[in-house]
């Protein structure tokens, strides 16, 4: 009897090493995954700052190479100014704040961005189907 106590206790000490062994790789994976999502979210904010800076350089352009006068200075005017703005905005907002703006949007106007979004679930439903 003495050697079913004895491998009892056995089993009981190699299951406590297996559980230790994976707490200790679960919490290696964890540590993992935050380092790898920190870096992620770093290269996506770092994106969308050049992706602004872009913008900028190109209303930029567009204004250098827009006619004098007319309704093509007017609309290249126009479009100059919203690239500028809209690269502005996405290189000093980032995604943080790009979704700080979207989620106070939706906390002020909930019925319809609850409508904008059933509209487009129809159409993803719809382009699905197909």
């Amino acid at each position: 009897m003495e050697t079913t106590n004895l491998s009892g206790s056995c089993m009981t000490d190699e299951a406590e090493k297996a559980a230790q062994e994976a707490k200790s790789w679960g919490t290696k994976v964890t540590e993992s995954a935050k380092n790898a999502a920190g870096f992620v979210g770093e290269k996506a904010e770092s994106c969308t700052s050049a992706v602004g800076a872009g913008m900028e350089s190109l209303g930029d352009a567009i204004r250098q190479r827009e006619p004098a006068q007319g309704m093509l200075h007017n609309a290249g005017e126009a479009i100059a100014n919203k690239l500028e703005s809209g690269g502005q905005y996405l290189e000093h907002q980032g995604l943080k704040g790009m979704g700080e703006d979207i989620t106070n949007l939706i906390r002020r106007n909930p019925v319809p961005a609850l409508l904008i979004g059933v509209g487009i679930g129809v159409l993803i439903a719809r382009m699905v189907r197909r």
